[in-house]
């Protein structure tokens, strides 16, 4: 049962330029990660210099794998990033395990990993937001649980203002988010001048340790680049809402070779930055590295790092929640996600039912608020969907090799990339085998246990007739007339 056929629209439309798709994966790479805790490669990597180094590769590796996207992209002019690659390159491959690799992906991203990473990303903003005003208040002399419940309100108020702008208009989320955009690259600009002007001052006693200290070995390397490239993560972003990005052909390519090079320098400076102010014995046992670098330079303008971090998380958890209800909308067209998860609003053209489903997922995991050892996982399944997108991008290749590329990535690009998603899949585990891979694992079989029935059989209860429509009653929302076949 659905409303009136003739209500039908024509999907989502393309409203963002090269601008907004800059400032999309600028939004998502530029999280709490700089600000909070940019010690784990250092203490890694031993020495300033070879840490420095580190984060320069990071960089790059990050550079080399959205390039592999870019030209996924431009072959797959859809959105939802792996997703998508994935179901065009294997679905015809066989009826029953063709399909089943994306909706794994869908699986984990949809119901688990990015509400859970709003979730987390959202809680960090509060706890920031108020970090200006505690003294003034008297935030301090709160019991830790009060304080807990203070920080968890805010993060809720937090997530329904998300929420709101992705239901709302995709013009007012591009608006806001090249604001914020903006005001991110402005804070970490701060930390980098104030390592400039400390240098320029003559403070290079702890940059001047150069390579002292480096630790080569195998394993804290590998921990070093896994730390490091953590907080690089969301050079794919941009993949997610193809579908959204005017002359995707164009547009997808430049933005990534702009936005990732921008994140890249601002990383390595940052670094500098704290390396020049702090020691690395202090950087290493500091828990808010941005704060402490705050508190050294900034004097009585040091409520500034807090507020970039509070801006930052903010416009971070806004634009993840504005990918993956993008990829809700792409899965249900392929009837690998509840019907109604592909319907838009009736006149601001957003997919409210999928914005709304996220919203309330991720209140669930605010709610249950300790999901630290679950956010662990993030990189571990980030990384092996990274890897089999690059294997549906040499399977394409193979299996449509006269089709139109825009934008084709040199050869040894994805053989790198596809390398070091392996590298990064497999080092967790063999360095920390502990439960929460077992549940990684738990959770894919689920998935499976979900796909046989209710997509590969097609079960559908009777009762999901009156909930899709009440749902098109509730959201003003109409099917598009853009349904995969």
């Amino acid at each position: 049962m659905t409303i009136a056929a003739e209500t039908k629209t024509g999907g989502l439309k393309r409203e963002m330029g090269l601008m907004s798709a800059i400032n999309v994966i600028i939004s998502v790479m530029i999280g709490s990660g700089i600000f909070v805790s940019p010690t784990a490669a250092l203490r890694y990597s031993g020495s300033v210099g070879f840490c420095l180094v580190i984060w320069g590769v990071c960089g790059v590796i990050s550079l080399l794998g959205a390039l592999c996207f870019a030209e996924l992209g431009t072959v797959v002019p859809r959105s939802g990033a792996e997703y998508a690659y994935l179901i065009e390159a294997f679905r015809k491959s066989h009826k029953f395990w063709g399909p089943l690799p994306s909706f794994i992906c869908a699986w984990v991203y949809v119901m688990v990993l990015r509400p859970a990473e709003v979730a987390v990303i959202i809680l960090t903003f509060a706890e920031y937001s108020i970090l200006p005003f505690s003294h003034v208040l008297g935030l301090n002399n709160l019991p830790a649980g009060d304080l807990h419940n203070l920080i968890k309100l805010i993060a809720i108020l937090g997530l329904g203002i998300i929420t709101y702008i992705n239901l709302s208009s995709v013009k007012l989320y591009v608006t806001i988010n090249n604001i914020f955009g903006f005001c991110k690259v402005f804070a970490c600009l701060i930390v980098i001048f104030g390592g400039i002007y400390q240098l320029a001052i003559g403070k290079t006693e702890n940059l001047s340790r150069g390579f002292e200290g480096s630790n080569f070995s195998a394993g804290p390397i590998a921990l070093a680049f896994y730390n490091g490239l953590w907080a690089y993560d969301g050079w794919s972003s941009v993949t997610i809402i193809t579908e959204e990005i005017k002359k995707p052909e164009i547009n997808i390519p430049r933005s990534i070779v702009i936005a990732v090079p921008i994140i890249t320098g601002l990383y390595v400076f940052m670094n500098m930055a704290y390396m020049t102010v702090l020691s690395p014995e202090e950087m290493i046992k500091s828990e808010a590295v941005g704060l402490d670098f705050g508190e050294r330079v900034l004097g009585s303008f040091a409520f500034l790092i807090p507020l970039g971090v509070a801006l930052a998380t903010f416009g971070c958890a806004l634009s993840i929640q504005f990918g993956v209800t993008r990829l809700c909308y792409v899965a249900s067209q392929e009837g690998q996600m509840l019907e109604p998860l592909s319907y838009i609003h009736l006149r601001r053209l957003t997919p409210a039912p999928a914005v709304a489903m996220q919203g309330l997922l991720a209140l669930m995991f605010i709610m249950v608020g300790n999901i630290e050892e679950l956010i662990e996982l993030a990189s571990f399944f980030i990384w092996f969907f990274y890897g089999s997108a690059v294997v549906a991008l040499f399977t394409l290749r193979r299996t449509q090799p006269h089709i139109h590329r825009p934008y084709k990535v040199p050869l040894i690009v994805p053989i790198i990339t596809l390398a070091v998603s392996i590298f990064l899949s497999v080092v967790p585990i063999v360095a920390d085998p502990s439960l929460k891979y077992f549940f990684a694992v738990g959770f894919i079989l689920s998935g499976v246990a979900v796909y046989t029935p209710f997509v590969y059989y097609n079960v559908r209860p009777k009762w999901m007739d009156k909930i899709t429509y009440l749902i098109q009653v509730l959201f003003e929302a109409v099917p598009t007339s853009e349904k995969s076949d």
